[in-house]
């Protein structure tokens, strides 16, 4: 399901707010895809970039977040 309003998900470890995830990629939240069995999103789009989120783990909920440019002329 795509939303174009943030929904705050966590990990074991970490809450993210908006506010967070805007801090740690360093730009602004604009839409994000979650599967429907799934209640941390597999995608994430910003201004500048579409955020992959990765799960780190099979046995805890870790992910991390891989950042690609939407406009390949700025790398």
């Amino acid at each position: 399901m795509k939303l174009c309003n943030w929904k705050n998900f966590s990990t074991d470890t970490e809450m993210y707010t908006q506010e967070a995830f805007e801090g740690l990629v360093g730009d602004c939240f604009e839409a994000m895809i979650i599967k429907e069995s799934n209640d941390i999103p597999s995608y994430i789009w910003t201004n500048n970039y579409v955020v992959i989120v990765k799960n780190n783990s099979s046995k805890f909920s870790d992910i991390s977040f891989e950042k690609i440019p939407r406009n390949p002329i700025s790398i």
